[in-house]
């Protein structure tokens, strides 16, 4: 059987979830482009996903991001339950 990694912090940050939002709408719009044969409206959403890049990135580097984790010791280890 695998090995079970122990993660603290999978990248849950206010960076991470904005830059995921809006890359989100950016491909909805994207998608509804395509099905209604709409050009000028898929470079809109191709602009809604490079401004997600953008903000996720500015808010990492504002302090938005994930912070360091101090590494799992012994006594911190989690068990999954999985025998």
């Amino acid at each position: 059987m695998a090995e079970h990694e122990i993660h603290e912090d999978h990248g849950h940050s206010v960076a991470a979830w904005t830059a995921v939002g809006v890359l989100l709408v950016g491909t909805a719009v994207m998608a509804l482009a395509v099905a209604i044969a709409n050009v000028p409206l898929f470079f809109v959403g191709v602009g809604v996903c490079v401004v997600g890049v953008v903000l996720g990135k500015v808010l990492g580097m504002a302090g938005f991001g994930a912070k360091d984790v101090p590494p799992v010791t012994s006594d911190s280890q989690k068990t999954s339950g999985v025998s």
